[in-house]
């Protein structure tokens, strides 16, 4: 590769010598100068996470969803109807009324719960983190790439203004002939 060429860009593109660039940024400037396309991180085409991590992912998705909500709905009306049909026809409850073991349940499925939506929570976190570092650097070569065309249209437009002055000149050259010319007569 030509670390000169990438020098230079760092200086007209970034406004940065190439020593006070960081590695980021110089690799985004090596791709640019080779053209390499940025792919994604091959992380998020294969699924590399683990059993434990899918586990997690799937009791987030569950537990955040309407599904979820409805289901455990049920289930505490079902335990509240159950203990009350106990207490009135047996006269006895196998979770007298403030429901302690019901509270109990609730407690353990909170302490477990919370964890994992945490884990799935700080593994998309860090998904989301990776996106945006590819988003960031498909977004600085995308604008090194506008920066390109912009000073090729102008160098189109310096030469397009150079050919046109010595259009110019000719015509006034020839303009000139014709009026010595006319002037002579």
């Amino acid at each position: 590769m030509n670390e000169q060429k990438v020098g230079k860009l760092a200086s007209r593109f970034v406004n940065k010598e190439w020593d006070d660039l960081s590695d980021f940024e110089k690799q985004v400037l090596k791709k640019f100068v080779d053209r390499q396309v940025i792919a994604r991180d091959p992380k998020f085409i294969y699924d590399d996470r683990t059993f434990g991590e899918r586990v997690a992912d799937r009791v987030a998705k569950f537990g955040g969803s309407w599904t979820f909500i409805l289901i455990f709905f049920g289930v505490l009306m079902l335990w509240v109807i159950l203990n009350s049909y106990v207490l009135i026809n047996y006269k006895d409850t196998f979770d007298p009324y403030p429901y302690i073991l019901l509270n109990l349940f609730l407690s353990m499925l909170a302490a477990l719960q919370a964890p994992v939506i945490m884990m799935s929570q700080n593994r998309q976190a860090a998904k989301d983190r990776l996106d945006a570092q590819h988003d960031y650097e498909v977004n600085l070569k995308a604008e090194l790439e506008i920066l390109s065309l912009h000073e090729k249209l102008d160098d189109l437009r310096d030469q397009k203004w150079i050919e046109l002055v010595k259009i110019q000149q000719q015509q006034i050259g020839l303009l000139e002939t014709i009026a010595s010319r006319e002037r002579a007569k």
